[in-house]
């Protein structure tokens, strides 16, 4: 259920934070399903007392936030005080714990949040797909049996919301790591400018484009938590229906080589957004012709993420997933010139994308530009998993070069195959995005 379902059911005495907690930790103990890959750490003890504070605070009139007693998992980067951060990798094995909890994870104690583990991850948080050969990767909701990806690097995160051992979950998202997992698991995931949330106790991957935002079940959730975790007070959701909203749809980059099933999906989309009233043109953007310079083999997140593991990678590379210690290698021989060269790309591109889409109110494109493929076809096939990996990232990663903010909601039929439209908005625009995807989620659910 949604925040808002849970919270009233536990105004009205109908379950307690503790059988809510209970009800989490049961599915993710359960042998048959997803918890066992799902989450690299479970607290159980922390979580059932957190709980019971809950409860009683509940009764004697205190609910400081609508996340009160109600469960939450965190994304292997957070630090928690007393706990590794292992980062989805076994290389940080020997790390100590962490001496104080990560801002976020402060802020979602004093939300009277109930923490109740950290979620898997792709190692380093360094691939779109989801993929972990140390702990397992949990399976996608859509097609179980075969086995498809729930989307990286915030896999676990996803799967703990789908399969109801969280109500939110908080991931990290530099390419786009919490929107593509909610993309192909069916939820709705909010990345917003990078400055708005606090990284503070972070475990990086590029300090420039990371960010930290939640998946969750709609947009009105997203709202809250994303208020949370910024230290701000969260506020219900006010949306702006879609009528007489200007989007632009872009045609070149983000719509090509889309898989028949995405394609369908985002099309349908646009009728029924033109239905309720949208304005919506469909024009190449010209500042996508940019792009090449900044996602090629010499890019941001690869310079970033080689500097902070050049030592360890030096000393271990060994106990590295093969497949992201050739990604970190990537950024190796890229030197300071063109890192520079980088980052005065990275600000001619916003500013071009800026004033040639200032008279829209949003832009819209599918999140991902396939649906989940099979994790075993993957693991097999490097080529694959590369190919694979890069299409995943294209369509989400341009925002975070943009310093943007965006909304994946939820496209796909119901016992189909899992789509995400993504509502993108410009840098510092994050409450006006939340307000457009509140009523695009309304007038897709309307039939």
């Amino acid at each position: 259920m949604t925040i808002q379902q849970l919270r009233e059911q536990l105004d009205r005495g109908e379950v307690s934070s503790r059988e809510l907690c209970d009800a989490a930790l049961a599915r993710i103990d359960d042998p048959t399903g997803e918890g066992a890959r799902t989450f690299t750490m479970v607290f159980h003890h922390e979580a059932r007392t957190a709980a019971d504070v809950a409860d009683a605070q509940r009764r004697a009139g205190a609910v400081p936030s609508p996340l009160a007693g109600l469960p939450v998992s965190v994304k292997d980067l957070f630090d928690v005080a007393g706990r590794q951060t292992r980062a989805g990798s076994i290389v940080l094995d020997g790390a100590p714990p962490a001496a104080e909890d990560a801002a976020i994870v402060t802020r979602l104690r004093r939300a009277g949040a109930v923490i109740v583990g950290k979620t898997n991850m792709t190692e380093f948080a360094y691939s779109g797909l989801g993929i972990n050969p140390h702990y397992g990767t949990p399976r996608a909701p859509y097609d179980r049996a075969v086995g498809r990806i729930p989307g990286g690097s915030s896999s676990g995160a996803a799967v703990s919301v789908t399969d109801g051992m969280a109500v939110v979950a908080i991931g990290t998202d530099t390419g786009g790591s919490v929107r593509i997992p909610a993309a192909l698991c069916g939820l709705t995931g909010f990345k917003p400018t990078a400055r708005r949330v606090s990284l503070s106790g972070t475990y990086p991957l590029s300090f420039t484009l990371d960010s930290i935002g939640p998946l969750a079940r709609n947009v009105a959730d997203c709202v809250s938590v994303d208020a949370i975790l910024a230290g701000e007070r969260p506020e219900p959701l006010v949306r702006r229906p879609a009528r007489g909203l200007r989007f632009l749809a872009p045609l070149n980059h983000v719509r090509v080589s889309l898989d028949e099933t995405v394609s369908g999906a985002f099309e349908a989309a646009l009728v029924r957004l033109r239905s309720a009233g949208a304005v919506i043109d469909e024009v190449p953007l010209k500042a996508f012709e940019r792009l090449p310079a900044l996602q090629g083999k010499v890019n941001i997140s690869a310079a970033e993420a080689y500097w902070w593991h050049r030592a360890l990678i030096a000393k271990d590379e060994a106990r590295y997933d093969v497949e992201i210690a050739k990604r970190i290698r990537g950024g190796e021989g890229i030197s300071a010139a063109d890192y520079i060269d980088l980052l005065r790309g990275r600000d001619a591109y916003i500013a071009a994308f800026e004033a040639e889409t200032a008279n829209y109110d949003a832009l819209l494109w599918p999140t991902v530009a396939i649906v989940p493929p099979p994790i075993a076809a993957l693991t097999a096939d490097p080529e694959l998993y590369a190919r694979i990996n890069a299409l995943v990232l294209r369509n989400t990663s341009v925002v975070n070069l943009l310093d943007g903010c965006a909304v994946s909601l939820p496209l796909g039929v119901a016992g189909g195959a899992p789509v995400g439209l993504m509502v993108v908005g410009r840098r510092g625009e994050d409450g006006g995005v939340l307000r457009i995807a509140g009523g695009l989620e309304d007038a897709l659910a309307q039939r």
